[in-house]
């Protein structure tokens, strides 16, 4: 898979297909083909498909994935930097959970680039409640093994400790105020499809109505039997969804 040196960081990801770029930003942890991968062959054969592995992420290293204060708007930077080095000075973003709140942040900071967004699983702050969720699904050991076992391929014996440093640094973020984008959903300018699965343990339903609110053109769409990652459960239905959207 294509690598390019950006900002300092030595990027893998995923580039596949052709047409309008769409890239599609990864969660916590994932990377393009682990979070992506039932939707990059459906999604190129319309859109020139670009899916990276965040820096510290996947095959993204080195460096060892830290996480500042600041690190989702470092993302932001990251992402718009990478599309520049792949030719792609406007595209479509698919953003999921980390990388839904990656993803506003780049319409936000780069209005002119995002043409559309498309983003499920993300919160633009993080709240007391969500700070306790995270804390209590802190132990790797307690996940089930469906989720566990690839992040265990890829990481092996230090995906605990890439995990702790994680909820560490959100926790920090959260005593800090908790602000991830909230402050800057009024400069998302572009048309942007809020997903949301009424059954997902980790983002209440508040986190993407409020989302809905705040950025102007949005519409929601409820996926009624979707959790945290109905993109890769429900793939058939999502995959229309967005795809009617973005076209």
């Amino acid at each position: 898979m294509p690598r390019l040196s950006v900002r300092g960081i030595e990027f893998h990801f995923e580039d596949c297909g052709g047409g309008p770029p769409l890239l599609c930003i990864p969660g916590a942890l994932g990377s393009g083909a682990t979070d992506f991968g039932p939707h990059l062959e459906g999604f190129s054969r319309h859109f020139r498909v670009i899916a990276p592995d965040p820096r510290g992420y996947g095959q993204s290293r080195p460096p060892e994935r830290d996480f500042p204060r600041d690190f989702f708007e470092r993302d932001a930077h990251d992402m718009a930097a990478l599309m520049s080095a792949c030719g792609c000075e406007v595209f479509n973003v698919a953003g999921w959970s980390d990388g839904a709140n990656v993803a506003m942040l780049l319409a936000a900071l780069y209005p002119s680039r995002v043409r559309k967004l498309a983003i499920w699983g993300g919160n633009s702050y993080i709240s007391a409640e969500d700070d306790d969720r995270l804390q209590r699904i802190r132990l790797v050991h307690n996940w089930s093994r469906r989720i566990r076992e690839p992040l265990e391929a890829t990481y092996g014996d230090r995906l605990q400790e890439l995990w702790s440093r994680y909820c560490d640094g959100l926790h920090d973020l959260y005593l800090a105020g908790g602000e991830i984008c909230r402050d800057k959903l009024h400069l998302i300018r572009c048309p942007t499809l809020i997903l949301h699965g009424a059954l997902d343990p980790l983002v209440p339903e508040f986190h993407p109505r409020l989302l809905a609110q705040r950025i102007a053109k949005s519409s929601l769409k409820t996926f009624p039997d979707g959790g945290h990652n109905f993109h890769l459960l429900l793939a058939d239905e999502f995959s229309a969804a967005v795809k009617t959207f973005l076209q």
